[in-house]
């Protein structure tokens, strides 16, 4: 059996052999084409039609079109010099597939160069790239001829299309090719780049925070509204990028204004219902992770069982104001010089059951006062309440703070009962 031929992305580079790593026709068309283009620039003036005609060249992408739109697509995308639709949409796919792993063609845990053009100006070994499903891709006639004919398509939309346009409209041939060919290709091409690079560096993660996607509107403006990444990759299912009315997504505008009329049909929407569960369960993981930063007071199942007798003793010995409230005995000493209400009545309390005064009896205390009382807890009194009882946790199921307290959620502390007396409400 003969040896497996060894891939240049598996050996080290070297100076001898950095050329093998580099892929050639992807940095011709990437980077050697536009610096040319951008050398040409000194010398061609640029008119404000073909400026004009330059920005009105940009592509998009969607699914479920009709076959005009689908062959208009296809020549705008050759356009954009970034390969076939067979090509980009495997690679798009792998990505999403298999994002962040090593499968994933433009991994941005490679770092911001691979993710935005190290991906297609180095080799890679395409063993290595994640597989995807492109069977319906391989059944679009019009997908299979622009992959077979995408050198000539390419030449004709991205630089002889634009350059006749502007020669034969205007008599600006070199500011054809040059600004509406070469410079704007070279432009769509970084934003479009962007997507794989910026768009899993930048900006917040509303949906999902376990991968790099991102949300950002600088990316979105960047890009031509493909900003809101995070989102992206969520729902991929979704025409949309941004769901909002007030995010920029010309995309999402675009492909909206083609389905009214039938060009771009079956526009797919992820259902709200999810869509929202997503959010407000991010925005749940970002509480819980502020939640268990805080003092929460020790967990009832780590606090002492105290007998009445032993607690009134403790109190008489002076060594500690100890009051009781539900059943649980807290340490006041400390805040007693502190209390709002003044040192005479907190005093008053202690050595007792203060649980009908502390709920509406003298007062309705706050949520935070219940919250700074927790922190003051030293025993769970034995005698007139159900120990068992006060040692189930009431709170987040789940949640903890880093010592392992459960994590209270308003009107749910176990201090907190019934209103046995109606008196001063809590301000």
């Amino acid at each position: 059996m003969s040896e497996q031929r060894s891939q240049p992305s598996d050996q080290p580079v070297t100076i001898q052999n950095w050329y093998k790593h580099i892929n050639w026709s992807s940095t011709t068309l990437v980077l050697l084409v536009p610096a040319y283009g951008l050398y040409a620039a000194q010398y061609v003036p640029l008119t404000r039609a073909t400026a004009i005609w330059g920005i009105l060249l940009w592509s998009h992408r969607c699914y479920n079109a009709r076959l005009p739109l689908r062959i208009f697509l296809a020549f705008v995308g050759a356009g954009a010099i970034q390969g076939s639709i067979r090509f980009w949409s495997s690679k798009h796919r792998a990505h999403h597939r298999w994002k962040d792993t090593s499968k994933d063609p433009y991994c941005a845990l490679r770092g911001f160069f691979h993710a935005h053009l190290g991906w297609m100006v180095l080799q890679q070994d395409p063993k290595k790239i994640g597989r995807t499903d492109i069977s319906d891709l391989d059944a679009d006639p019009v997908v299979v001829w622009q992959h077979k004919h995408y050198g000539k398509s390419l030449m004709v939309a991205a630089w002889l299309f634009p350059m006749c346009v502007a020669g034969l409209g205007w008599s600006d041939w070199w500011g054809g090719l040059v600004y509406a060919g070469i410079l704007r290709a070279c432009f769509v091409q970084q934003a479009t780049f962007c997507v794989n690079s910026l768009a899993h560096w930048l900006g917040e993660q509303p949906f999902d925070d376990r991968r790099t996607p991102r949300d950002h509107f600088i990316t979105a403006i960047v890009t031509l509204g493909e900003g809101y990444h995070n989102f992206h990759h969520e729902f991929p299912s979704d025409y949309r990028n941004a769901i909002s009315w007030y995010q920029y997504d010309p995309t999402k505008w675009l492909i909206y204004l083609l389905s009214k009329t039938t060009l771009a049909y079956d526009l797919k929407r992820f259902r709200h219902n999810e869509i929202e569960k997503g959010r407000l369960q991010q925005q749940q993981k970002a509480l819980d992770a502020r939640r268990v930063t805080l003092d929460w007071g020790l967990p009832l199942s780590q606090l002492p069982v105290v007998s009445w007798v032993e607690y009134q003793a403790r109190c008489a010995s002076g060594d500690a104001a100890l009051i009781a409230i539900t059943g649980i005995i807290h340490d006041v000493t400390d805040f007693i010089t502190e209390h709002p209400g003044g040192k005479a009545l907190i005093k008053g309390w202690v050595g007792k059951d203060a649980t009908a005064g502390f709920n509406g009896g003298v007062y309705v205390h706050s949520n935070a006062a219940h919250n700074l009382l927790s922190t003051m807890r030293v025993g769970v009194l034995r005698g007139g309440q159900e120990v068992e009882v006060w040692k189930e946790e009431r709170g987040v199921p789940g949640i903890k703070d880093k010592l392992g307290r459960v994590v209270v959620r308003v009107n749910e502390h176990v201090t907190n009962v019934r209103r046995l007396v109606g008196s001063a409400e809590a301000a």
